[in-house]
């Protein structure tokens, strides 16, 4: 692995690199504790310039034919996939997602996601205007678009937003998570030589409560594209509120897996164990909730510990680790901390639940599975974004679903069932934004967002794309 050197980052603005004033923030390596680089901690003047820059390149970016705009978002995903073992490298190195994985998910999906976008209108015949009687309504640029972005998948969850918004005609302000911003740099150079003209894009590092308030808050921002939690979802909206600005959330999940009694239980298990797990269980849409019959439980908690003890955890860059460490020592606790809430509240520890064994250096958590976990308790109800299952038991069909739909999230979910027509019948009745059944593959042209408060808007695909247009109708 060509691990990223120590190096100072900067923000990009206009298409210059710019150091940035005052002080700055450390990039750690979570499993060496290492520190690796730092950025800049952006001010609200940094913002302003980005934002000015953005402004000033918009007029000539959405000038350009939606078609031409997607030939250079093409050449942008065929820049990440040449550069996906540099990025896959940078990612594991600031965040902790094993190198297996960062190659294969967090290199590559942004260039499948945003091929995809550019195919819509490449080969799709994608069209921004429609004819509805005597009207044409015609889809147009917001304008600056904001986009504010996660650690988790830092790379997928930035280009989500600013390929779909760049063949809409928008410019971009992004700040990327000061977690993992290293791939936001890496990303802004492969703009450049895609050819994206300088200030269509601009880079601010720093923090949520300074860049993210400033661009939120900003009269020459049109649009702010957040992905995070529910918690900082609700204070961007807020602030977004005084300029009346469009607001796009994607935030937090507490997905259920409703494994019904007809269900393969080997494949219900190994496939659900694998979302439940995946990326260390940092992951908005991971199946952190396992809803099964009453009568099986014990079978299906037997299997998933059985499953478990095959996630090797350890160095993020040896070919057999499964679960690399927490992005962080600040998120490390916090799956502690619900490991032990779960103790408290009653629930049983099936497997794991302990430190013990896990490398003494780096910001390691345990893959924990708890059974017989009621759907009133703090882990069947939070989102802990660790490797942390909870099983709970239903008496029936009908009591499974209202268990699913028990929380204040409705992000994603599965169904397990033999009987294909049941499980599409479930898969309706709960309210959430995409379910598997029988482990469906993962569609980057279907549209991904949440109901209630996992948030608002969709991303990816014909959606993904309309989410950052205005629409006009004009009368003939």
């Amino acid at each position: 692995m060509a691990a990223p050197v120590t190096a100072r980052a900067g923000h990009v603005i206009g298409g210059e690199l710019v150091e940035g004033s005052g002080d700055r923030i450390d990039v750690v390596n979570p499993a060496t504790e290492e520190v690796i680089a730092t950025v800049p901690a952006g001010t609200a003047a940094d913002v302003d310039a980005a934002v000015a820059a953005a402004r000033a390149a918009f007029g000539a970016w959405s000038d350009r034919s939606p078609r031409e705009r997607a030939e250079l978002v093409l050449k942008v995903s065929e820049g990440i996939k040449a550069r996906r073992d540099e990025i896959a490298a940078t990612i594991t190195a600031e965040m902790g997602s094993p190198l297996s994985f960062s190659t294969k998910v967090q290199a590559t999906l942004p260039a499948s996601t945003s091929a995809a976008v550019a195919r819509l209108v490449l080969d799709g015949g994608y069209e921004f205007t429609e004819e509805i009687g005597n009207s044409l309504v015609v889809r147009e640029p917001i304008g600056v678009v904001g986009a504010i972005t996660p650690w988790n998948y830092p790379l997928h969850q930035i280009v989500a937003k600013v390929a779909p918004a760049l063949i809409a005609g928008n410019t971009v302000v992004l700040k990327p998570s000061e977690v993992a911003p290293l791939n936001a740099n890496l990303f802004l150079e492969v703009l450049a030589e895609a050819g994206i003209p300088a200030g269509v894009v601009n880079l601010v590092h720093g923090t949520g409560q300074v860049v993210g308030d400033a661009i939120s808050g900003h009269a020459d921002v049109d649009m702010v594209s957040f992905t995070g939690s529910t918690a900082a979802g609700k204070l961007v909206s807020a602030t977004a509120a005084g300029t009346v600005k469009r607001v796009a959330l994607e935030l937090g999940g507490k997905s259920a897996n409703v494994i019904l009694d007809d269900a393969n239980l080997e494949k219900a298990v190994k496939v659900g164990l694998g979302n439940t797990f995946i990326n260390g269980g940092q992951t908005c849409t991971a199946w952190t909730r396992w809803v099964v019959p009453a009568a099986l439980h014990d079978q299906v908690v037997e299997l998933a510990a059985a499953n478990a003890a095959k996630y090797a955890v350890g160095d993020p860059t040896a070919e057999t680790t499964r679960i690399g460490p927490m992005s962080s020592a600040a998120q490390r606790d916090r799956v502690l901390g619900y490991i032990q809430d779960g103790r408290d509240g009653g629930a049983a520890v099936a497997f794991g639940g302990t430190t013990d064994g896990l490398p003494t250096t780096g910001a390691y958590a345990p893959p924990t599975i708890f059974a017989g976990v009621r759907s009133e308790m703090k882990i069947a109800q939070e989102e802990i974004f660790g490797p942390v299952l909870a099983i709970l038991p239903a008496a029936d069909e009908d009591e499974a679903v209202e268990i699913a739909n028990s929380t204040i999230y409705g992000l994603a979910g599965a169904v397990f069932s033999e009987d294909a027509d049941r499980a599409l019948r479930v898969a309706k009745r709960l309210r959430t934004g995409q379910v598997d059944v029988n482990g469906g593959s993962f569609n980057p042209g279907a549209p991904f967002g949440g109901y209630r408060q996992s948030g608002n808007g969709r991303e990816l695909g014909k959606f993904g794309l309309e989410e950052f247009t205005e629409i006009k109708s004009i009368q003939r």
